[in-house]
């Protein structure tokens, strides 16, 4: 196809969610999707993060089996140069926040200045539980992560003083090679988390089970919050994950089909819908549909689907 995904033509520029969840998320399909995804022209490739999963009860196919998301960034960056490569996202409790400032400057460094960095509040007592996080206050230390990632990828010395970690007098390198920071795009969708993204963040990526409708409400809410902080709304990057059932038509209770459901054409309809909306960016995401992104899945029919829908809406001329 030739320019439903570039960011022009009034359709949003064009991801792709890497193979990290169920039985096709191996070492060779990784490589295979990223290498072919970036020569068809996409501009992004994504991951995303999930601990554990119940031994009773469901969260869904998707979060049965997901592989770590930041060393399937790292292996990605070696194997591909242009695109760009997001996590969507990491849940930043969990994390002690310069622990992850270093770790994501690495992954800048090793990826030539490629990274986007996605980051929530996380969902799931269970996960905080297991890594010994309160899941109180989870805005707060996330307010406080995103202060001290700029605080250690800023000039040395480095200081920060708070809740979470004190940095006194310190080097910190290397630095990413973005400047002043790799972006950084939070998740959310409550207005507390919109507003947040407006105040301090560099954009936003809504959930899997965002209303695609009426994201457009949301985008609102982000860009009178930078408006009210005095930052340009212009300037931020609005971000969907779409998880997209290609050749099998969704509907909600209302009998409405799903946007990102269907035909080929109907999907680019909807995409043009989502820029219209003042969606910047979507990437396409299969490991949240079953017949892909479920450990029990064939994993030859899940690279086949996943070729069919790269070729699809490829944004490069064939």
């Amino acid at each position: 196809m030739s320019d439903d995904a570039s960011g022009s033509s009034g359709h949003p520029a064009l991801g792709f969610g890497l193979p990290v969840s169920g039985s096709w998320a191996t070492p060779g399909t990784v490589r295979e999707v990223a290498r072919r995804a970036e020569e068809l022209g996409y501009a992004s490739l994504w991951s995303f993060q999930r601990l554990l999963h119940p031994a009773q009860g469901s969260w869904g196919e998707a979060y049965r089996s997901v592989l770590d998301p930041l060393a399937v960034l790292a292996h990605v960056a070696a194997v591909t140069d242009r695109a760009r490569l997001g996590v969507a996202v990491l849940n930043a409790p969990f994390y002690p926040p310069l622990l992850l400032a270093k770790q994501l400057a690495t992954l800048d460094v090793l990826s030539q200045g490629r990274l986007d960095v996605g980051l929530g509040l996380g969902w799931a007592p269970e996960e905080f539980a297991a890594v010994g996080v309160p899941f109180e206050r989870r805005g707060a230390r996330l307010e406080e992560t995103v202060e001290v990632l700029s605080a250690a990828w800023g000039p040395d010395p480095v200081r920060h003083a708070g809740d979470l970690c004190t940095v006194q007098d310190a080097l910190v390198q290397p630095k990413p090679v973005q400047q002043p920071r790799p972006p950084v795009l939070l998740g959310g969708g409550v207005p507390a988390a919109l507003r947040r993204v407006g105040r301090v963040a560099d954009g936003w990526i809504s959930a899997s089970r965002q209303d695609l409708r009426a994201i457009g409400d949301a985008v609102d809410t982000i860009r009178a919050a930078a408006d009210e902080a005095g930052r340009d709304p212009d300037g931020l990057r609005y971000v969907v994950r779409g998880v997209l059932h290609l050749g099998q038509e969704k509907t909600d209770r209302s009998g409405a089909r799903r946007p990102l459901t269907g035909s080929a054409e109907a999907v680019r309809d909807d995409l043009g819908a989502l820029a219209a909306q003042g969606v910047t960016e979507v990437f396409l995401d299969l490991n949240f549909v079953p017949r892909v992104g479920s450990p029990d899945a064939d994993p030859q029919a899940s690279r086949e689907h996943a070729e069919e829908v790269l070729e699809t809406f490829a944004p490069l001329p064939r």
